[in-house]
């Protein structure tokens, strides 16, 4: 189970270093890569609000709590990264680089929950969700391509880059372990509150880079594809 756990856990998370391919590779343009982010954040949203953030979810109060603390967290990471860069002076190069440590900071804390829920529901023999699945693939793909695309620009050496997203990979898979351990220990056990945590980075991520960022290079067609990518992660949703 546990390597049945990891191995999905890897192809869901992928997209991220696929991602960093596309952008070493075709090296698309400023435009390209804001609209690509609008797709992403569209899809995200989509994800918050009928995977990380169900229904069921607003029954409970602690899910809105752990809905906060999701912003909360990406808060405090976003804010070690912007002291950091300051210290490092100011630039179109420094802002760039900090523009894509802090989508690789929100695809930490996405992924961290998400995997973990993808453990508990495997282990406990629960079928997979294409919607979740799904979400999860679509919303890798931009991220990867967005954050690779803007550390390059702002410096950072693509083996440097390949690395950083194998480290979010590897946590995400030892999460997904971490998810079937927790039901072999506490069968009972539920991932509502683990995925409100990462709805909250996530929404915190969408309102503090990637859409902005997104309309300053793509432009008022953004929009358009922010509602294509929502549009899409939904139909997996129904699908699932």
């Amino acid at each position: 189970m546990i390597l049945e756990a990891a191995g999905w856990c890897f192809i869901a998370t992928s997209p991220l270093i696929i991602g960093a391919w596309i952008a070493f590779g075709f090296q698309p343009s400023s435009k390209i890569i804001g609209l690509i982010m609008g797709f992403g954040a569209g899809a995200l949203i989509a994800a918050v609000a009928y995977e990380l953030f169900p229904e069921p979810s607003y029954q409970h109060l602690l899910s809105f709590i752990s809905l906060g603390l999701g912003a909360i967290l990406f808060y405090l990471g976003t804010s070690l990264i912007e002291r950091r860069s300051r210290g490092k002076g100011t630039g179109d190069a420094n802002e760039q680089t900090r523009m894509g440590k802090t989508i690789v900071l929100g695809a930490l804390l996405d992924g961290i929950p998400e995997s973990l829920v993808l453990g508990m529901t495997l282990a406990v023999g629960g079928a997979l969700s294409i919607a979740f699945f799904g979400a999860v693939l679509v919303s890798n793909l931009p991220e990867g391509i967005a954050a690779s695309a803007e550390l390059e620009r702002g410096g950072i050496p693509r083996h440097n880059i390949y690395a950083l997203w194998i480290f979010v990979m590897l946590i995400s898979v030892i999460s997904t372990i971490v998810g079937v351990m927790i039901i072999q220990i506490a069968p009972s056990a539920e991932g509502v509150n683990a995925m409100a945590i990462a709805g909250g980075a996530v929404l915190a991520m969408l309102a503090d880079s990637m859409i902005p960022e997104g309309f300053r290079e793509g432009g008022r067609l953004t929009g358009l594809i922010v509602v294509l990518g929502f549009a899409f992660a939904a139909i997996l949703g129904v699908i699932g």
